[in-house]
This record gives structure tokens, sequence and C-alpha cells, in this order.
């Protein structure tokens, strides 16, 4: 399959993901606000109702039991509206883009080198594998102890996450670590939807055609994963947008990945309880401000052990005092060019990844901070370290630029 096709196939399921995944967030966020701001009703069979303003009229929104039929009784409502397209095709288009970007060609590397000398297909499978095994450890927690003692599952919960975490860390490259986090949290949250809400919804609908009282355990089973949906939507949408920040994934830890999902879901609770806790504002701000300034001291630590790293004297004493373009040049010719460039020779990322082109002088002098920052200080270029470049090629770079990056 050609580089162009690829690529093609990347920005429709990219599309319709992203489409997909805001219908799904925001009906979740929409229904979760709805059940935490009804007005209380006096009749048994009603839970309550809301008023809304939106395209110039007023909207009556009102939770019950069913529609009430002659008698006092409720029966099916119709036309009844469900709510479940948005979250498969979210996690439809998001295995599609996993495979595509991750698994198909190799667009984006699964493993590196320097991370586990491993095979690509080695960890594709480890990467999916775990998607699959932390569904199967997350669903058989919580229909067991989670019924009997749900904060012990919450803890079991959070150490599997931990494992998980540690895991794929040390078995794939940055980048697709994170991504195989979030598509870990997003599969836990989309088989919730399919395995355990659903069938919630659909125990209450045939219930009620058939005149008899639902079942509470099924529906409070439901509702307990829907909050957990709910928490875990701040966190999977920034680890979907990770791979567009190196300065996170380059890190080798797990620091990073356990601050964003920490501090979204905290964000997420702040929101959720805001209703009730009245001093809500602060304890957001604080949340936000706390979450932002660990991550950026994670960035800044790191960037100033790599930088260290990269102007250590054991490579340095291998790298001329002056370093000339034609130096530099020759190392990027090699270890850069063949993706970064409008004719490039590997099309698996697709035609000048990022915009970036190396085919000129003039390019070169113009990103030449960039190279500095992805090749030498962060070393998430080349990705998984996929054209070999070795440390001295690094310190080259390092050293042409802080020099002046002259071209001439």
């Amino acid at each position: 399959m050609s580089g162009a096709v690829v690529e093609l196939l990347d920005l429709i399921a990219r599309w319709v993901h992203v489409v997909a995944g805001i219908m799904w967030i925001g009906n979740s966020l929409l229904f979760n606000w709805l059940d935490r701001n009804l007005r209380p009703r006096p009749e048994p069979d009603v839970y309550g109702d809301i008023w809304l303003i939106h395209s110039g009229g007023f909207y009556l929104v009102e939770k019950n039991q069913g529609e009430l039929a002659a008698g006092g009784s409720r029966s099916l409502p119709r036309p009844l509206h469900w709510f479940k397209w948005q979250a498969y095709t979210t996690w439809l288009s998001g295995a599609a883009l996993l495979i595509i970007v991750y698994y198909l060609g190799g667009r984006a590397l699964v493993v590196d080198p320097s991370v586990s000398p491993i095979s690509p297909l080695a960890g594709s499978l480890i990467g999916a594998g775990t998607i699959v095994a932390a569904w199967v450890l997350y669903d058989l927690t919580w229909r067991t102890l989670g019924t009997r003692a749900p904060r012990i599952a919450g803890a079991v919960s959070v150490v599997l996450l931990v494992v998980a975490i540690e895991w794929l860390l040390s078995k794939l490259s940055g980048r697709a670590a994170f991504l195989h986090v979030g598509a870990m949290l997003g599969t836990i949250m989309a088989a919730n939807v399919g395995m355990i809400i659903m069938p919630s919804q659909r125990e209450l609908v045939a219930a009620l055609s058939a005149g008899r009282a639902p079942s509470q355990e099924i529906a409070d089973r439901a509702k307990m994963r829907s909050i957990h949906n709910n928490y875990l939507t701040f966190p999977v949408v920034i680890l979907m947008m990770s791979a567009h920040f190196p300065s996170l994934y380059a890190w080798r830890g797990d620091l990073p990945l356990l601050t964003i999902i920490t501090g979204g879901a905290t964000v997420r609770h702040i929101l959720n309880v805001r209703f009730t806790f009245h001093r809500w504002k602060p304890a957001l701000a604080a949340a936000m401000a706390a979450t932002v300034l660990l991550l950026w001291g994670v960035v800044r630590f790191q960037r100033l052990a790599q930088s260290s790293s990269a102007n250590g004297s054991g490579l340095d004493a291998n790298v001329p005092a002056h370093v000339t373009f034609a130096d530099a040049r020759r190392v990027i010719d090699r270890r850069c060019a063949a993706c970064h460039s409008a004719t490039p020779s590997d099309v698996s990322l697709g035609v000048m990844p990022a915009g970036v082109s190396f085919d000129t002088p003039e390019q070169i002098h113009a990103i030449a901070a960039r190279i500095r920052e992805r090749a030498v200080v962060q070393r998430s270029m080349p990705p998984g370290n996929k054209t070999r470049i070795t440390d001295a090629e690094r310190a080259m770079l390092a050293r042409w630029v802080e020099t002046g990056a002259q071209i001439k």
C-alpha cells in the first residue's frame, strides 16, 4: 500500500475519531450535568426535571421511570433515543488509527531499540495484548471485589494501571507507550458502554415492556461504570494528543503519564462536585496549577539532564571545537532527510512530517534550534532512532547549533 493511500486512511480515520469523540464526550458531560442539577419532584416515579434555554426557546427535561399511562402506570416511551453509536464509532475509528499509524507499515514506530530490543511485531502484540488484558482485569475486579468493597477495588485498579504503564514504557517507544495507555483507557470506557451500560438500558426497556421492576443491581453497576468513564474522559483526551508533544514522552519514566491521568481525573472530580462544594473554584485553580507546574518541572528537569548528557565530556571529546555546516548537513542528510524532504526516500511517516524539510541550507538554518531540541535534548528524533543516529552525531549537531548554526 502506498504512503499516500495510508496517509489518506489516516486522515479519514482521524477525522471520524475526533468528531465521534466530541459527540461521545459531549453527551457524557451533558447527562452527568443533568443528573447533578435535576430539580427534585414529589412524584415517586419521577427523579426530577430541569429547565434549559437554547436556540431561542426553552426546554423542559424530565427524568422518570417511563411514560405515564392510564391508571398511573409507566410504559415504554416511543420514540426512544439511544446514545451508543458515538462511543462505538469513537472506539472503532481509534482502533483503525492504531492499526494505520502504528501496526500497518510503521508510520509511527512502536518500538525503540534504546528502550527494549524487541521486534515491531512483538511491540504491536504487546501493545494490543495489554489493551485487551487491561479490560479483562478491570472488569473482573469490579464484577467481584467492586460489588463488596469498591474502595479496595479502586485501589487495585490504580495499582493495575501503574503496572500497565510501567510495562508499556519498558517495552514500547515513548510515543507509542503514551498512545497505548490512552487506547487502553479508551477501550475500558467503550467496553463499559457496550458490555455494562447498554445491557442495563436494554434490561430497563425489557422490564417496562413486560410490566415488571427493572433489576436495580444491573442499574447500579451501569451507573458506577458511567462514573468511571466520566473520570477517565479528561486524561484520555490529552493522552490522545500526547504524540504531538515529545517533551512528555521523551521522559524516561512514568511521572508525566501519572501526572496527566491524576491531574485530569482530579479536575473532573472538582467539576463534578462543584454544585455542593462552594470552594470549588479555588480548588479547581489549585489542581490545574499543580498539574501544570508538575509537568513543567518534569520537562525542565528532563531538558537539563539531557542537555548535560549531550554536552558531557565523553561526547565533546570526539567532536571538533568548530563544526561546519557541511559536517552538520552530512549528519542531517544521512539521518533525517530520508523523511524530512519534499521527495523522501522513506514515506512510511508521510511526506515532510510536521511540514519540516531539510532540502536547502536555508530550511535547515531556519529550524536549527528545533533540530537541537528534538535530536539532541529530547532525543525524540529520529523516531525510535529509526535511522540509527549515534551519540557523536547528535553532539555534532549540538555543537553546530551552539556555535551559531552558520550555513556558509
